[in-house]
């Protein structure tokens, strides 16, 4: 498995990488937002380990950048921990947010955890589509549309509009989908499937603002109308 590390301190990257290859992973280190955009294309990592403060360009930016036209996943890696910055690395489309100081067997599990579920299921003769309304989900090649038109999805929002599409006109609670999407691992706070939510509107909605798919359900948790 190919790892990107987006780190600017020498002292920091060069520990870290030691300890990932020591585990099996092959590593490669970008110490600029450019030069992690650059490596990104040249050598198509499996995850990216990404820190937020980067000179010149941040790591938001870099998310944002590869989010374009890639649903790599992505591990925000910085020392900051306030709520303000969980959900901008959520929005960005960050598939989870470690911060200094963190275990290595933490960082290890949460590597796996997001390429585990970023790792296609064994192909199925007959490719599994979904549509419902405007909304067509083929789940072999990981791909949505919106009235025909493609929409780019990163890993959690694939799984939780997925997940909403299949239960079309049933109400899911929040406890349902976090245990669906996240299971076990909840290093997110409740922000976290609301700004799922909201990045969804914005890509099937006609109008986010009034949504008329992605429907809440106050005090339960959210339907997917057609």
């Amino acid at each position: 498995m190919q790892v990107l590390l987006v780190e600017d301190e020498p002292a920091f990257s060069e520990a870290l990488s030691y300890l990932l290859r020591r585990d099996g992973f092959d590593v490669e280190v970008a110490t600029t937002g450019q030069d992690a955009i650059h490596m990104f294309h040249r050598i198509a990592p499996d995850v990216i380990l990404l820190d937020v403060m980067l000179p010149g360009m941040s790591g938001l930016d870099v998310c944002t950048t590869i989010r374009r036209t890639s649903d790599v996943p992505i591990i925000m890696v910085t020392a900051r921990d306030s709520e303000t910055d969980k959900v901008s690395g959520l929005e960005m489309g960050a598939d989870d947010y470690v911060t200094k100081p963190y275990s290595h067997a933490e960082l290890l599990a949460r590597i796996r955890a997001v390429i585990r579920r970023a790792t296609p299921a064994p192909a199925d003769p007959t490719p599994r589509v979904i549509t419902e309304g405007p909304v067509c989900i083929d789940t072999d090649r990981h791909t949505v549309t919106v009235n025909g038109s493609p929409v780019p999805m990163a890993l959690k929002e694939f799984e939780l509009l997925e997940t909403l599409v299949r239960n079309a006109g049933r109400v899911m609670t929040r406890g349902q989908l976090y245990d669906r999407i996240w299971g076990t691992d909840r290093a997110w706070d409740n922000k976290t499937l609301d700004v799922h939510i909201k990045r969804l509107r914005a890509k099937i909605e006609p109008d986010d603002a009034h949504p008329r798919h992605l429907i809440t359900i106050r005090g339960l948790g959210y339907r997917f109308d057609p």
